[in-house]
């Protein structure tokens, strides 16, 4: 009648012969079984510093070196530490902002073509199409749409050449 130590708890239990040949009788326990099979490691959240399990796959693929407890930690990690500034896909030269320069000179914001009014939909348009160029007078408003159809229109184009004049 072998006795054996669990591998996980160190208790001793009954272990039948057969279990022993197979190469199991290890645990002494399901719950002992489970904690015993587990790879891998617990880690703390980078943000929020709460104990995660992970595991080895994860542990291995981690490009930062980082772990995470969710999405919404990774994402607080994302765009208050690794997208800003020059790493962000957006980036521009770090020029300057086109819009607080436009909005700070005095001019009324509404599309210089349609006249449309609203300011969550106003953009920048660079006349010269050189966005370096963030002199006044090369700067205008226009909506989502007409600033469009400025590149891409050749009427638009000609009509907005027409009203700068």
């Amino acid at each position: 009648m072998p006795i054996v130590n669990c591998e996980k708890c160190n208790k001793e239990f009954y272990a039948k012969p057969n279990w022993l040949k197979k190469g199991w009788g290890k645990y002494c326990s399901p719950k002992c079984q489970h904690e015993g099979q587990l790879r891998g490691k617990l880690v703390k959240c980078f943000i929020c510093k709460k104990e995660v399990w992970k595991a080895p796959k994860a542990l291995k693929h981690s490009k930062s070196g980082k772990y995470f407890c969710g999405k919404s930690c990774q994402t607080v990690w994302r765009n208050t530490m690794v997208f800003i500034g020059e790493n962000h896909p957006n980036w521009k030269n770090g020029e300057r902002n086109y819009r607080s320069i436009l909005g700070k000179s005095g001019r009324k914001k509404h599309c210089v073509l349609c006249k449309n009014k609203d300011e969550r939909i106003l953009t920048v348009h660079h006349l010269d199409k050189n966005r370096k160029n963030v002199e006044l007078k090369n700067l205008i408003w226009l909506c989502w749409n007409c600033h469009f159809l400025a590149h891409h229109d050749k009427e638009t184009k000609e009509k907005l050449m027409a009203a700068m004049v």
